[in-house]
């Protein structure tokens, strides 16, 4: 009987292993339809290998969304910690990525120089990072923009780069930072020139045309007894984020094997998250005090 039970269970194996390789075979057979073609027209957009691969986000129309959310002028704090926020979360989705860099309404992530991440594919590295960062957006609006509701979703548009050299990657990073100063510097006279002085948005753009960096330090001082370099790092220099270890405290709840109830005890621990940072990177002192960024093995 237990020999007739064998044969039995053999010859069933066997039929199912038939079935499923013509189930297999049939799959294989459809998946390959005549429609196929239709993938060769997918551009290769392969990001060169061994450089750094950076990603630049832009708010899409912002001055409008700012004058429509009630933005303080020239900087609202709450706006620019929800973008790092945002870019945070961005950092912490995609661990590819080594540093990041924002100021005003835009935001760069800049991926491993070795990163395979989908392939190195730009349309992937852009996609992904633009999405998480305009969900993340809506997301955290309530926890910075407490009494401001949200009117409309906001847009972001998204480039990729490619940068040959630790050297190159530097003058990128370098360049954003020196459009953030002059940016900012102007935002500052312009503002002060409309809140302070009374001028329309016409009269004070017309006072400062051609006015260089040291003018517009001297309205501020002469005018209104501001100096500009005492003006919070995070609008002068903007915000770098790195990776850092960061010791958490949390509330856990331990129990002993003789113990009915637990206690609630403060715990300790050590993790890497995205740290911001507001410091000047065009100069050597940041790269020397963090090489490890540049590391071709990082």
């Amino acid at each position: 009987m237990w020999a007739a039970c064998k044969v039995k269970v053999h010859d069933y194996l066997a039929t199912t292993s038939i079935t499923l390789r013509r189930c297999l075979r049939l799959g294989a057979t459809m998946a390959k339809s005549k429609f196929e073609y239709v993938r060769d027209f997918e551009a290769d957009d392969t990001c060169l290998a061994h450089c750094w691969v950076v990603v630049r986000l832009d708010g899409r129309n912002f001055h409008r969304f700012a004058e429509k959310h009630n933005f303080a002028k020239p900087n609202d704090s709450r706006a620019l910690h929800l973008m790092t926020k945002c870019a945070q979360t961005v950092m912490e989705e995609l661990e590819d990525i080594v540093i990041a860099y924002g100021q005003s309404d835009e935001y760069s992530f800049v991926f491993k120089r070795k990163t395979n991440w989908f392939k190195r594919r730009a349309s992937k590295f852009m996609t992904h990072v633009a999405s998480q960062f305009a969900s993340s957006y809506v997301f955290y609006w309530r926890d910075y923009f407490e009494d401001q509701p949200l009117l409309y979703p906001p847009g972001f548009d998204g480039r990729v780069v490619v940068y040959p050299s630790n050297q190159t990657l530097k003058d990128y990073l370098s360049w954003r930072q020196a459009d953030c100063h002059i940016n900012n510097l102007y935002n500052t006279v312009f503002w002060a020139l409309i809140q302070q002085s009374g001028l329309t948005p016409v009269q004070a753009q017309g006072r400062l045309q051609g006015t260089l960096a040291a003018d517009k330090n001297e309205i501020l001082f002469s005018e209104f007894n501001i100096n500009y370099n005492n003006e919070p790092l995070m609008y002068r220099k903007g915000t770098v984020l790195i990776w850092q270890k960061v010791d958490e405290v949390m509330t856990k709840e331990i129990k002993l094997p003789t113990e009915m109830e637990g206690k609630k005890m403060a715990v300790t621990r050590t993790r890497t998250k995205p740290v911001p940072l507001h410091c000047d990177i065009i100069g050597d002192a940041f790269w020397k005090e963090h090489p490890d960024i540049l590391d071709e093995d990082s």
